[in-house]
């Protein structure tokens, strides 16, 4: 998929080098900032906009898949068993409001995130926007 130069890309904000990863780690991805070059892009961290800090602990879904948790069905939870499911939630919510408003046709998130996942496993904000029609790709 190559998005088109016009219409802006959601992007998880820790492939772009946002001090956003759980562990405070800046780790940009080479790969997605070039697919992104001449193209208009917005950062976003669905756990930081849920209200979660940075760093923070590791987080895992439990008891089923991204969208049982987002039916209830399934919790995300710290390895510290805490549960933050309902910040993941939110978190996911307001990249979805972020994206409709902009009119977003393509969002790039973070592979093996609990949140941005879009495979194996998928994520809490990757399910939303999956359900809502948004083509995503995973760096």
């Amino acid at each position: 998929m190559q998005p088109s130069a016009t219409s802006p890309i959601l992007v998880s904000s820790c492939l772009v080098g946002l001090c956003t990863r759980y562990d405070g780690c800046v780790q940009p991805s080479d790969r997605c900032l070039a697919q992104l070059k001449g193209t208009i892009w917005i950062p976003v961290c669905p756990e930081q906009l849920g209200g979660l800090p940075t760093p923070r602990a590791p987080a895992n879904i439990v008891g089923g898949t991204a969208g049982d948790v987002l039916s209830g069905k399934a919790r995300v939870i710290t390895r510290e068993y805490d549960n933050v499911t309902a910040k993941f939630i939110k978190g996911a919510q307001q990249v979805l409001k972020i994206a409709e408003s902009q009119q977003v046709k393509a969002v790039f998130l973070k592979a093996n995130s609990p949140s941005c996942g879009v495979s194996n496993p998928q994520g809490v904000t990757a399910a939303l926007l999956e359900i809502n029609g948004f083509q995503l790709r995973e760096f």
